[in-house]
Order: structure tokens, then sequence, then C-alpha cells
């Protein structure tokens, strides 16, 4: 099994490893006492040293997690486990497909359950400490069952079909991948709040009153066709803010946290929604819908070059070529891919985010939105200051400093 390929394999799986580790040591070396004059009075001394408290507890978390998680897939690989895994269930499952939607499927609630006690312990241990966590363990264990059950069901599915065309078509499988991921992506978009969300939260359309009629008022002005409104109780489970634009077309929808509705003033969360919908009439919505479809276009199809190499199947320690084998070498080797294109995915959400924030601020609402924004990171406890090359790599969002700043260009 130790051939050239199983050794790009591990470089590429140490190497990238090594970058992220380098990448937030960087970011904890970047840690500042005090803060530039346009952050200045979003923490108090007390809330400030909080901040910096959370920040070192998690960076030590993730360290402890990446490192466990390094040392087990590596040893994973190294001793030829997804080989004998498989050899293991050809050994009792003769149809293909079947093999490979077991194969899958026990991989999956495997990870799972490795995930499980991190989980556990950031939720009901460091979020409990510095008073983020309002979730029961009732709660936890149920989304814990609800998750597996749900994404088992779904990745099964679509496994089954993507299979089921590889051995149908060979290697032009890849177009009929290419179609059925493309429709389970549109339909995901359009009805995730109705069909995935109610799996976990309960959603209430926003009530009349004051804020309704102002975010009805802000849509009339915007010209903004919005019927949907809801609120979804996040507070079951955190005290941590949030706000979302999901759906396409008839069925688009903002959904506010109940938080966000305690914390914030009702301008403060006009302009949040603005900056949602600022995403919308930007397009930025069809447009990362664009990108991620042709994403898996791409990936499909170099797949569909190496789902016949046996170099690839050795190197996982398996005795023969496979679908699920080959496709899970590949995704390995696809690693520093996925990596560089998340980062250009980064870049554009960020120019997004400045575009929707710019939005909200042609309507007046610049100052609300940078008082919403700093409520938002204190409640979070946010990083204000993290080292610019770690918010290259792996910021959605500008950091607070960065947005105010163009949002006051802006005005």
């Amino acid at each position: 099994m130790y051939n050239t390929v199983f050794f790009i394999i591990i470089a590429f799986f140490v190497l990238t490893f090594l970058f992220e580790q380098f990448l937030s040591w960087i970011n904890q070396k970047n840690v500042k006492t005090s803060l530039p004059k346009e952050l200045e009075g979003i923490y108090n001394a007390e809330e400030y040293k909080k901040q910096q408290a959370y920040f070192k507890t998690n960076e030590k978390f993730d360290l402890v997690k990446n490192v466990i998680s390094f040392v087990v897939y590596l040893f994973i690989l190294c001793f030829g486990l997804f080989g004998w895994l498989d050899g293991q269930i050809e050994s009792v499952i003769a149809m293909p497909i079947l093999i490979t939607l077991t194969f899958f499927g026990i991989l999956f609630v495997l990870s799972s359950i490795f995930d499980l006690p991190f989980d556990y312990y950031s939720t009901f241990t460091i979020e409990e400490k510095f008073g983020f966590n309002k979730s029961t363990k009732k709660i936890f264990w149920t989304d814990f069952i609800k998750s597996i059950l749900m994404n088992i069901v779904l990745m099964e599915i679509l496994l089954f079909l993507i299979a089921e065309a590889y051995q149908l078509t060979g290697n032009y499988f890849w177009l009929i991948a290419w179609g059925i991921m493309t429709a389970f992506s549109v339909f995901l978009n359009m009805f995730y709040s109705e069909l995935i969300v109610p799996l976990f939260n309960k959603q209430t359309p926003l009530e009349d009153g004051s804020l309704k009629q102002k975010i009805n008022d802000f849509c009339e002005k915007a010209g903004f066709v919005l019927k949907n409104v809801y609120v979804i109780d996040g507070s079951k489970r955190s005290t941590k803010a949030n706000a979302y634009f999901s759906g396409l077309g008839s069925k688009k929808r903002v959904v506010l946290y109940d938080t966000l509705i305690n914390d914030l003033t009702e301008d403060e969360i006009v302009a949040v929604l603005a900056h949602e919908i600022g995403h919308y009439k930007k397009k930025h919505t069809l447009q990362n819908l664009i990108f991620s479809i042709a994403n898996t276009g791409v990936i499909l199809f170099l797949m569909s070059l190496f789902l016949e190499s046996e170099d690839l199947a050795i190197a996982m320690g398996a005795e023969h070529t496979s679908f699920h084998i080959n496709m899970l070498a590949f995704m390995l080797l696809y690693t520093p891919i996925s990596m560089l294109l998340n980062i250009l995915f980064n870049v554009n959400s960020r120019k997004n985010e400045y575009q929707a924030d710019a939005f909200a601020a042609s309507f007046g609402l610049g100052e609300e939105l940078i008082s919403a924004l700093k409520k938002l990171s204190v409640k979070s406890l946010s990083n204000l200051q993290p080292a610019s090359c770690y918010v290259f790599v792996y910021y959605s969002h500008p950091t607070l400093l960065q947005r105010i700043k163009a949002i006051k260009k802006n005005e």
C-alpha cells in the first residue's frame, strides 16, 4: 500500500495540518491588550478580560482536538484501515452499491461518535463557563440523534443516486451526478427553513407591532417584497444572536433569532435586516449558489478521472479499485485545492459583506448597523483583532474594525 500516491496523500495531510496550526499560532500571538480607538468602549475592562480568556480557552481546546484528530486519522491512513473496512464489508455484502452505502454510513457514524465528546465538552464546559450555553442534556442528545438520522438519510439517498449513475454510465457519470447535486442544492436552498430547521427549532411569524411595521416600511422603501419574517427560538440553546436570509423566489424569508430581538433595539434590528436584504438585492445568494454548483461540477469531473486508478485504491489499503475507496482517496488528494477554493470563496464573501453593509448604510442605517455589530460582538465575546493572515484564510466576514471603517466611508 506504500506507493507514491500514499506518500502524496500523507504529505498533503501533514502539510495541511501544520499550515492550519501555524495560522492558529500566529492568530494567538496577535492578541493585544489594547484596542484601536474605533473599538474603544465596546468592551469594558472586565468584559475584555473575559473575551481574552474565552479566546484562549477555545484555542487550547481546538489545539487538543486537532492534534488528537490528526493522530487518529494518520494512524488510519498509515495502517490502511479504510481498505481493511472495505474488505470486511465485502466479505458479507456482494452488491457494489450496497457496499458503498454501508462503507460511508459506517464512516459517518464513527466520525460523529468521535466528535461527540468534543462537542459535549465544548457545550457543557466551555460555553457553560462563559455563560453562553442554554441547552439541556436532553436537547443535546436529541439534536445528536436527529442530526445523525437526518444526515444519514440525505447522504445515503445522494450516494445511491450517484453510485447508480456510475454503475450505469462509467466515467461519464459526473454529468448525471452534477445534475443530481444541482437539483439537491436548489431544493435545499428553497426549502431549508421549511423542512430542516423545524426538526431542531421552532419558527413563528413575527408578531404585529412596531418592529414589524418598521420592517415593512423599510422593505417598501427598498422596493423589496418580503412576506415571510420569522423568529426562531435560538435562546433554547445559546445566548448568542444571529439572523439569516434563506430561500429563493417566493420561498425567500428572513429569520431573526429571538436573542437578536432581545439584545438589539428595533432600529438596530431593521439595520441588520437591511444588511440581509442587501445580500439578496445584490444577488449574493444566487451568486453563492452558482459558485457552489460550479465547484461541485469541477470536483465530480476531476473525480471521474481517478475512479479507475488502482494506485489510489492501493494507497488506501484496499486490494482493488471501488467507487467508494477511490472517491475517498480523491477527496484526500483534493484537500489543497479545496483549501485554495475556500480562500477564494472567503475573499468574495468578505466583498459581499461590505456590499451588504453599504446597502444598509445607503438608507441611513449606518450608525444603527455599527451599533448592532458592536453589541453582537460583545455578546459573543468575539476576537476583535485577529491576525490578518488568519482572516484572509478563514474569515467569511470582514473584522468588526474593517466593517466599521467601511460603513463610515459609505455614510
